[in-house]
């Protein structure tokens, strides 16, 4: 089946993945190991994607999970930081995200994403603007890898799963893409990107 849109996950593909030292900064205002609190994230992260607290507020729910109740600032801090290791962006997937456009092909983001990230990005990522369609799990309490917020991409996008090509950083998230019809892939960067779209019959990208 002929495609019609590309569609991007945010973390670890358009934007580079938080660096050691972010990680290390966010455990250290938490007072957790590496290990606890990415067990926390885990279990937890998903209802501040859905939109169900605030990072300050995400923060002071898990951190009581574990005895730890930390101030507002220290809180408010914490959040903070965790948000700005998901900043650097990846300036060649932008490129390739402008050439699809341009290439005649809709462009689609689709992540997991909080309010309060979403809220920065929308003001400062001008893609984000470009884009024909763009699924954030906080504006439908949904998050991948539910099925319901596929079915909100493409009726954004106004074609066919199976014309639909979806590249994310996290399988299981493909897993569910694929057992939909779309054509997903695990993000192996920009160039690995645009060879599989050429391939897929988007002669038009250089």
């Amino acid at each position: 089946m002929k495609i019609k849109a590309v569609v991007f996950d945010y973390g670890g593909v358009i934007c580079y993945a938080p660096s050691p030292e972010n990680h290390a900064e966010v455990e250290r205002l938490c007072g957790l190991s590496a290990r606890t609190l990415r067990e926390l994230n885990l279990k937890f992260r998903g209802e501040w994607d859905r939109g169900m607290y605030l990072g300050a507020d995400f923060y002071k729910y898990i951190l009581s999970v574990e005895g730890i109740f930390p101030d507002d600032e220290t809180l408010l801090k914490i959040a903070q930081t965790d948000m700005d290791g998901w900043k650097r962006l990846n300036p060649d997937t932008i490129q390739l995200m402008r050439d699809i456009r341009g290439s005649g092909l809709s462009l689609g983001i689709l992540s997991n994403m909080p309010h309060d990230f979403l809220a920065w990005a929308r003001q400062n990522i001008p893609v984000f603007g470009e884009a024909d369609t763009a699924v954030f799990s906080c504006d439908f309490n949904l998050i991948k890898p539910e099925a319901a917020i596929y079915q909100k991409l493409k009726d954004g996008l106004g074609c066919e799963y199976g014309e639909i090509v979806f590249f994310d950083d996290m399988p299981d998230n493909i897993a569910q893409a694929r057992d939909l019809g779309i054509q997903g892939f695990v993000w192996e960067g920009p160039e690995t990107a645009r060879k599989i779209l050429k391939k897929s019959g988007a002669e038009k990208l250089l």
